[in-house]
C-alpha cells in the first residue's frame, strides 16, 4: 500500500517564494530589454557659438546667468531634441577638437587665427551652420551699442571670400517677415542678405535666391545663410522651429 507523503507547508512557502521570484526576475528581464530597444541612442555633439543667445538666453546680468532666470530661447529647446549643445567661446584648434558638428549664429568678428582655425577644421571632415546677416532685424532686450546685443551686421568677409562667396544686400527691401522656399523647407527672413559668387573657383551651390550657399570644402561641408532673424527670441515666425532643424540636419549631411 502506498504511503502518502505528509504536505510540508514550509517546503510549500519556500517553493512559493522561489517560484515568484523566477517569475519576477524574468519580468525585470523583460523590462530591462525592452527599456533599453527603447531607450534613443546617445544625443550628436553640436558645437555652438554667437552673438544671438541661443544657449545662455538673454540674462539681464551674471547673476540672472548663473541663476538661469533671464529669457531662455526657444531654439535651445528645439536643437537639444536631437543634439547635446556645446558652447564655446573662441574658435581655436582645442575648442573645435572633438566636434563633428557646428553652429554660428551671427558671431562677432572672427580674429585672423580664428578663420585658420575654423577653415581647417572645415577642411578635415566638420560639418557647418553659419547665419551671417547683413542687417539683423531680431529683437532684443538690449539698447544698441550694449555689447550683450547680438551682432547687428555680419563681419565674416575674410573667411566668405576664402570659400568664393560675396555677401550682398539689397537696401530697397521693405522689413518685415517673409518665406522663401528652400528645397522641401520654407525658411522665414527679415531683410536678408544674398550671396553671390566671389571666385570662379569657388564650389558653393547658392540656391533659395541666393539665400543659401551650400559648399563642399574638401572633406568637409559648411552651410550658410545670408539672414538670421528665424533665430529671434522675442518674436519668432511660427515656422522658424521646423526650418532651423531643417538647416542643421541638412548642414550635418
Amino acid at each position: 500500500m502506498m504511503q502518502r507523503r505528509r504536505f510540508n507547508p514550509k517546503a510549500g512557502g519556500l517553493f512559493a517564494a522561489i517560484f515568484i521570484g523566477v517569475l519576477a526576475l524574468a519580468a525585470g528581464c523583460q523590462a530591462d530589454t525592452a527599456a533599453s530597444s527603447q531607450a534613443p541612442a546617445d544625443p550628436i555633439e553640436l558645437g555652438f557659438m554667437g552673438s544671438i543667445p541661443v544657449y545662455w538666453g538673454e540674462a539681464g546680468d551674471f547673476g540672472q546667468l548663473l541663476s538661469e532666470t533671464g529669457t531662455p530661447h526657444w531654439a535651445r529647446r528645439e536643437l537639444e531634441t536631437a543634439y547635446r549643445l556645446r558652447p564655446i567661446d573662441t574658435l581655436e584648434e582645442a575648442n573645435l577638437a572633438g566636434i563633428d558638428y557646428l553652429m554660428l549664429a551671427q558671431p562677432r568678428a572672427l580674429s585672423p587665427e580664428e578663420n585658420v582655425a575654423l577653415d581647417a577644421w572645415v577642411r578635415k571632415g566638420g560639418k557647418l551652420l553659419l547665419f551671417a546677416d547683413p542687417l539683423l532685424a531680431a529683437e532684443s532686450s538690449f539698447a544698441l551699442g550694449d555689447r550683450r546685443r547680438p551682432q547687428g551686421v555680419a563681419l565674416l568677409s575674410p573667411i566668405l571670400e576664402h570659400w568664393g562667396l560675396d555677401l550682398q544686400f539689397d537696401d530697397s527691401q521693405e522689413p518685415g517677415y517673409r518665406l522663401v522656399n528652400a528645397a522641401t523647407a520654407v525658411i522665414p527672413v527679415n531683410l536678408p542678405g544674398f550671396f553671390v559668387r566671389g571666385a570662379e573657383e569657388s564650389a558653393c551651390v547658392l540656391s533659395a535666391g541666393g539665400l543659401l550657399a551650400d559648399c563642399p570644402i574638401e572633406a568637409g561641408r559648411a552651410v550658410v545663410v545670408a539672414d538670421a532673424d528665424l533665430l529671434d527670441l522675442h518674436e519668432p515666425h511660427p515656422q522658424a522651429p521646423a526650418a532651423l532643424l531643417w538647416l542643421v540636419d541638412l548642414s550635418s549631411r
